[in-house]
Order: structure tokens, then C-alpha cells, then sequence
């Protein structure tokens, strides 16, 4: 992400509502979604409508300036800021939440593909099971 002077990425107009979206996603240790982001802008005592938040979510994927995952099939996309690196998350069946791994079990996985030309260029990797909290219920 090419970035403009303040920080702010270049080619994209500045706006309040644009800028809340961009710090709370920037002060998040998590993927959120649309909804979770729209409450802390609420929270933090701004305004923007939630129809105005999924747009510039689309936005920013569409920049390559946030990241959309949706995890265990579910209709609900959460997204991170863009930091440019390999990540995967577990979550757990019963409360939802989402853990980062420190790891990609993929590193050393040699796939037997029929096509033996095909090139793997990504992947997406699903982790799901009980946190310790729910575990123990």
C-alpha cells in the first residue's frame, strides 16, 4: 500500500468515516466485522452509517488496503488491516473466537496434484475446536 503524506494511502480520498473504519482496524489485535467496527466507531463517539462502513470495507479490499477472511463457511466476512503477512487463525466452535496460530502447517505440505504443471500460488486453511475457556464447559 502506497501510502500519501499523515500516513494516509495514496489515491484515496480522506474522509471522517474513512478514517475511523482505518484506526479502528489499525488498533485491532483481531479480525472484526463490519458490525464490530461499526460499534467501535459509535463507541469512539463518531458517527457513520453501517451501509457506509461495509462500503469501505469493499473499498479497502479492493485497494488491497484490508484483508477479507471468512472462517468455518460462515456468510459473515471479518477483516484486518493489510500487513502483508501469512496468517491463519483457529476458532473455536462454541464462543467463536478467533485465536491467531503462529504457525502455517502448510510451510512443508507438498500437495499430490493430478496436474503435475499446476503451481500453488495460496491457500486457505480452516482450524477449528475448543478454546480453553469453553473446553473445560
Amino acid at each position: 500500500m502506497k501510502e500519501a503524506g499523515e500516513g494516509w494511502p495514496s489515491g484515496l480520498k480522506k474522509t471522517k468515516a474513512r478514517e475511523g473504519v482505518l484506526s479502528v482496524l489499525e488498533g485491532a489485535d483481531k479480525p472484526l466485522s463490519a458490525m464490530e467496527i461499526y460499534a467501535e466507531i459509535k463507541k469512539n463517539g463518531e458517527s457513520a452509517w453501517l451501509s457506509t462502513v461495509y462500503r469501505i470495507l469493499e473499498l479497502f479490499v479492493k485497494k488491497g488496503i484490508v484483508v477479507k477472511i471468512t472462517v468455518m463457511s460462515n456468510e459473515m466476512a471479518l477483516y484486518e488491516l493489510n500487513r502483508f503477512q501469512h496468517k491463519h487463525y483457529a476458532v473455536c466452535l462454541s464462543c467463536h473466537k478467533i485465536i491467531l496460530m503462529d504457525n502455517c502447517p502448510m510451510e512443508k505440505f507438498i500437495p499430490k496434484i493430478e496436474d503435475k504443471d499446476f503451481h500453488v500460488v495460496g491457500h486457505n486453511l480452516e482450524i477449528y475446536g475448543y478454546c480453553g475457556q469453553c473446553s473445560g464447559k
